[in-house]
């Protein structure tokens, strides 16, 4: 009876798809092991004091290359399945594209809007750290793989109610969801003294409203990529669902700009161009 029940519950959060269940529960397996290292080991014994722009770049890519690695080597369910219609394949696609986006464009938001500011040494693109790509990329298949299990509990649990308020309460899930993992992040990372912002109290709850705008429009378009019992989605539809969660973070983070401006109370920023395209 007890195992029956513990599969029961299982279910409630965990997709019915084999080949996406193996795949968030070895993110969600895998990432205290870095979250771990990089957060209880490095930052507070002060490592990255020993870090150039390489040492700097082998954390980054420590962190997310297993993202990769692990499903390749494991298999999994979808083992004997051409690699583009395996889910843990799709989910790391969409993944990187999402946090190419968010890193390329959306940081620039942060430096303009929040007052962030990097300063440990590192090889750059278009003004990011470069290893911030692939610290990003661990982060995000760890926050996806954890909302996709809460926000399908969270269906799940609502299923037999009406639809307005069904709707109503995944909604709230969500706005809940992604901010306190904003907030989290922002104060996970508060003791590494080389990314700063200018008003680090409005940053843990402005900033944190402001980031959680990725997430508003990252979780549940995540969710819904192999969630049906039968929809498998392309790698060509990843791609396009991941880019246009993209562009829309993109519109609602420009009109944060241009209807609230800088956490910092200087106002909207209409009349400067978009962070970004600036020279």
């Amino acid at each position: 009876m007890g195992a029956k029940n513990g599969s029961k519950e299982a279910s409630l959060w965990f997709s019915s798809n084999q080949g996406k269940r193996w795949t968030e529960a070895l993110f969600l397996a895998y990432s205290p092991f870095w979250i771990t290292w990089a957060l209880c080991i490095v930052v507070p014994l002060r490592l990255y004091e020993r870090c150039d722009e390489a040492g700097y770049m082998a954390i980054g890519l420590a962190a997310a290359l297993p993202c990769v690695a692990l499903p390749w080597a494991l298999g999994g369910p979808e083992r004997s399945k051409p690699l583009g219609q395996r889910y843990w394949v799709k989910a790391n696609l969409w993944v990187a594209l999402f946090s190419f986006v968010g890193n390329y464009f959306w940081t620039h938001y942060f430096y303009d809007l929040l007052g962030a500011v990097y300063t440990f040494p590192s090889w750059q693109l278009n003004g990011v750290p470069l290893p911030l790509y692939f610290m990003t990329h661990a982060y995000f298949c760890f926050y996806h793989a954890l909302s996709n299990v809460v926000l399908r509990r969270v269906r799940r649990a609502v299923a037999g109610a009406q639809p307005p308020l069904a709707a109503a309460a995944f909604a709230a899930a969500v706005f809940a969801l992604a901010y306190v993992t904003a907030f989290m992040e922002t104060a996970t990372i508060a003791h590494f003294p080389y990314y700063t912002f200018k008003d680090r109290g409005r940053m843990y709850t402005l900033g944190s409203l402001f980031y959680a705008i990725y997430f508003f429009v990252s979780f549940p378009a995540f969710l819904a990529m192999d969630e049906g019992p039968r929809e498998r989605w392309s790698l060509a539809r990843a791609a396009g669902d991941a880019l246009g969660a993209g562009m829309l973070v993109t519109i609602l983070l420009d009109a944060w700009r241009l209807g609230i401006g800088a956490i910092d109370g200087s106002g909207p920023q209409a009349s400067t161009a978009v962070p970004w395209m600036r020279t």
